[in-house]
């Protein structure tokens, strides 16, 4: 598309869309949804870019395959069923790892942060790999 207007508007857009999509990753580390509306969000980003550009040089601008973002995700979340199965817990019931930090006090790692990052890489993916298909881009 040759819209001047359109293109302006996607590289501001685009980064909105990304800072969005962290919010929601993060929102989702302790309320349900955050991965996968997340995952949406960061796709979207990089498909109206597309859009008001040119989808073939999105795609070869893409440093990662579609396949190798699910590939990743998927097992992102089978190692989120780990430390559960370890601790003899039920399967997906959160594990947390209190780690101390100098300046910032307690952080709290947990693996329901792991799967949700899991959810968003498979759900970029998985929409990367269904907008190329219909646009025919190999």
């Amino acid at each position: 598309m040759n819209s001047v207007i359109l293109q302006i508007a996607a590289r501001y857009i685009k980064a909105l869309l990304v800072l969005f999509a962290m919010i929601a990753l993060l929102r989702g580390h302790n309320y349900p949804g955050g991965g996968f509306i997340g995952g949406l969000l960061a796709a979207l980003s990089v498909i109206y870019y597309g859009f008001a550009f040119n989808v073939r040089q999105v795609r070869e601008k893409l440093k990662v395959n579609p396949a190798t973002y699910i590939a990743i995700g998927l097992f992102l979340v089978v190692l989120s069923f780990i430390p559960s199965i370890l601790n003899q817990l039920e399967l997906m019931q959160g594990v947390w790892l209190k780690v101390q930090i100098p300046v910032l006090g307690e952080l709290k790692l947990g693996t329901p942060f792991l799967f949700d990052m899991g959810v968003f890489l498979t759900v970029i993916g998985v929409t990367f790999l269904f907008f190329f298909s219909l646009t025919k881009v190999e």
